[in-house]
């Protein structure tokens, strides 16, 4: 099994993490920040903010997959197999998505080593305000 590349320091403990938990950091960074927000990394971010607020319809669920997507992009160590939708529908129209992430956890992905170490899921929950990971495994 190879050693994992990607070490970080949590932004909110400021304890250092790597492996998977430093993937799900960069994940919720990723979700939660618009394109253009970082001054020296424009390019860096998702459509996902902006979609925030919008009613919870097809075109606009098809919207959100997509920009979810999109944004995996930035992140190689996770790639993404499936997405299955958690809400009830009551909870959908009260404007509440959860979704669960399947995929594949590729640990030096970023180094350009593709070897898969195991599948891993994220529970990603959205609202009027907010993109957050509930759950990781």
């Amino acid at each position: 099994m190879a050693t994992n590349a990607g070490t970080g320091l949590d932004r909110w403990t400021g304890r250092p993490v790597s492996g998977w938990d430093h993937v799900v950091l960069c994940l919720q960074a990723i979700f939660s920040t618009p394109f253009g927000a970082r001054v020296m990394r424009r390019w860096f971010g998702s459509l996902i903010p902006n979609m925030l607020g919008k009613n919870i319809e097809p075109n606009t669920l098809l919207r959100f997959f997509t920009a979810l997507y999109a944004a995996l992009n930035f992140e190689p160590r996770f790639a993404l197999t499936k997405i299955n939708i958690l809400s009830t529908p009551d909870d959908l129209r009260a404007g509440m998505l959860r979704l669960e992430l399947v995929g594949q956890y590729r640990p030096r992905a970023h180094l350009g080593d593709f070897t898969v170490e195991g599948g891993k899921r994220l529970v990603l929950a959205a609202n009027d305000n907010t993109t957050t990971i509930m759950d990781a495994a």
